[in-house]
C-alpha cells in the first residue's frame, strides 16, 4: 500500500462531485487544499468530520484553504449528504477508489473480527505547488481540520 509523506507530490486526480462537476487537483493551483478521505456519507464519524470542516470554513479561507471530501459514495448520495448538512464544499465520488488507493487510503480494515478492504480515515493537506504538507491515516474526524490548520499555519 501506498503511503504519502510531507514533500512528495500530490497524486493528480479527477472526479465528479455531488453536482456532477468535474473536478480535479489542478483546479486548486496556487492555493492549499485539504483533501480528506472518508468511508461513507450520512455516518457519525464521517458527518463528524465533514461538519466539522463546514463549520471551519472562516478559519480555511483566513489561511488560503479549499477542502474537498472524497468517498466511494456515488454523486447522489453525496448531494443528499451536502443538502441535509449544507455542507457547501466538494464532495467528490470514488467508487473505484482509484483516488484512495493513490493517496493511501485504501486498505486492509478490521471490525467486529471481520476483514474487508475499504476507506482509511485519513486527511492531507496540498499546498500551492501540488506538494504534500501534512499527511494524517487513521485520523479521528474532529482531528481534519486542526491538523490542516496547525501545517498551514507552521509551513
Amino acid at each position: 500500500m501506498v503511503k504519502l509523506a510531507i514533500g512528495d507530490k500530490a497524486p493528480s486526480f479527477k472526479l465528479i462531485d455531488q453536482h456532477n462537476n468535474k473536478v480535479s487537483l489542478s483546479d486548486f493551483k496556487g492555493q492549499k487544499l485539504l483533501i480528506y478521505f472518508y468511508p461513507k456519507a450520512d455516518t457519525p464519524g464521517c458527518t463528524t468530520q465533514s461538519c466539522s470542516v463546514r463549520d471551519s470554513r472562516e478559519d480555511l479561507n483566513a489561511l488560503n484553504i479549499a477542502a474537498v471530501g472524497i468517498s466511494p459514495d456515488m454523486p447522489d448520495k453525496q448531494l443528499k449528504f451536502d443538502d441535509k448538512f449544507s455542507l457547501g464544499f466538494p464532495l467528490l465520488s470514488d467508487p473505484e477508489h482509484a483516488v484512495a488507493e493513490a493517496y493511501g487510503a485504501w486498505g486492509e480494515k478490521t471490525n467486529y473480527g471481520k476483514t474487508y478492504m475499504g476507506i482509511i480515515r485519513s486527511s492531507f493537506l496540498v499546498d500551492e505547488r501540488g506538494k504534500i504538507a501534512q499527511v494524517a491515516y487513521k485520523v479521528k474526524p474532529e482531528d481534519t481540520v486542526p491538523k490542516a490548520k496547525d501545517a498551514a499555519e507552521t509551513a
